[in-house]
């Protein structure tokens, strides 16, 4: 079983990014997946498509979040994926 990426878009300076990445942190004490952040300013297609959007969560790609990032949502759409730790 391929190993499950959850990727992170923010921007510097976003209160909201910082929280979502607390949250999705502390849900990696509970669940394996390996985390990225990307910082959407350092291109401009990316600032483009999420400029007003962020944070955005992807989950192997798919989109599953964005603004306000809700713990047990991601937690149900891991658990989807794979067992818990």
């Amino acid at each position: 079983m391929t190993q499950t990426t959850i990727t992170l878009y923010t921007r510097n300076r976003c209160p909201l990014c910082d929280k979502a990445k607390a949250t999705l942190l502390e849900l990696k004490e509970n669940w394996e997946f390996t985390f990225e952040e990307v910082d959407i300013e350092t291109n401009d297609d990316l600032t483009e498509r999420y400029g007003l959007m962020i944070p955005v969560v992807h989950l192997d790609g798919e989109e599953v979040g964005f603004g306000f990032v809700d713990k047990f949502d991601i937690s149900n759409r891991l658990q989807e994926k794979k067992p818990i730790k």
